[in-house]
């Protein structure tokens, strides 16, 4: 089971906290550090000191780190326009030595639109198709040739389709709970389906509607890596739990309902559930960035024990 550590900048870190939990990551073993793509906090953080963009993030931590993967949970594809996403993606790939990873979702916070002038178009999900068409098109055309795309949202002609990523494939994350369309995009373009903040049942459910999607494509479900996303909230005993409960703002009995909550055993023992419904990797999201310990308790004391 790989550990990844996912972080939620909008609600409020500079880049040189997120530095230090990006080399805290790497320095405590863990298997890649991931955060969100979002311009507004949400709930009842201030937010401060403002947000950080996603990908100029990544390309910083691609020069500060050496081992662990970098990548997005997940790029709005409301943001950016993919051609400009498809340079970003791969430039940060040959700045990190081919450490990236790309989720891309259609983008959902209307608020974050609003805040800062970005439209927000009705139909996104037909847009996110045609970006992961255009995105994995341009890197997967030989230097030399040229592509083209004409759909209902995008036209692309005689592009370089350049830069190349320095992966010769750089994977591609696609999530969510959607009953059709999201698995049959995942059948067609995903290297890794993700069910985000969901029960082992929900997931299970889920996983099998990729799994049946991908054979229908004529694709193997197996070769897609299967993960979910869950807060995180481990403490050596009840007192240190809800600690770190009362600092994110949570509630202890809704964190093990619906995260990883609870002592090193309780956490193992949840994450063997997703394990046995077909979940091999595990996106902990931490909440509270300045808690070095929590990770440190977390590296020790269930990676370790998940091997």
């Amino acid at each position: 089971m790989d550990l990844r550590i996912f972080t939620e900048p909008q609600q409020g870190a500079s880049y040189d906290t997120l530095l230090t939990v990006a080399k805290a990551t790497e320095d405590l073993g863990f298997d890649a550090f991931f955060r969100s793509d979002h311009y507004l906090a949400m709930g009842s953080s201030d937010g401060l000191p403002g947000p950080t963009d996603a990908w100029i993030t990544l390309a910083g931590l691609a020069r500060e780190t050496r081992r662990i993967r970098l990548g997005t949970l997940m790029t709005a594809g409301t943001f950016r326009l993919p051609g400009v996403l498809a340079i970003q993606v791969a430039q940060v790939d040959r700045m990190s030595g081919g450490r990236v990873e790309l989720g891309l979702g259609a983008g959902w916070y209307e608020a974050e639109h609003t805040a800062y002038g970005i439209p927000f178009p009705k139909e996104k999900f037909g847009r996110l198709e045609e970006q992961l068409a255009i995105v994995t098109g341009l890197w997967g055309t030989e230097v030399g040739a040229t592509f083209d795309f004409d759909g209902k949202y995008y036209r692309l002609a005689d592009s370089p389709a350049l830069p190349k990523p320095a992966q010769p494939k750089v994977p591609v994350l696609i999530g969510g709970l959607g009953a059709s369309r999201t698995p049959r995009l995942a059948a067609r373009y995903a290297d890794e389906f993700n069910v985000p903040f969901a029960s082992v049942t929900d997931s299970e459910r889920q996983f099998g509607r990729v799994r049946a999607a991908a054979e229908e494509a004529g694709r193997e479900p197996d070769d897609l890596v299967y993960s979910n996303a869950l807060v995180a909230c481990v403490g050596k005993d009840d007192a240190e739990v809800a600690r770190r409960a009362a600092a994110i703002g949570r509630e202890v009995d809704e964190l093990k309902a619906n995260g990883l909550a609870g002592s090193p055993a309780e956490v193992v023992d949840k994450i063997g559930r997703y394990a046995e419904i077909g979940a091999s990797r595990v996106y902990l999201q931490i909440l509270d960035l300045d808690d070095l310990d929590h990770l440190e308790l977390i590296s020790a004391e269930v990676q370790a024990q998940l091997g």
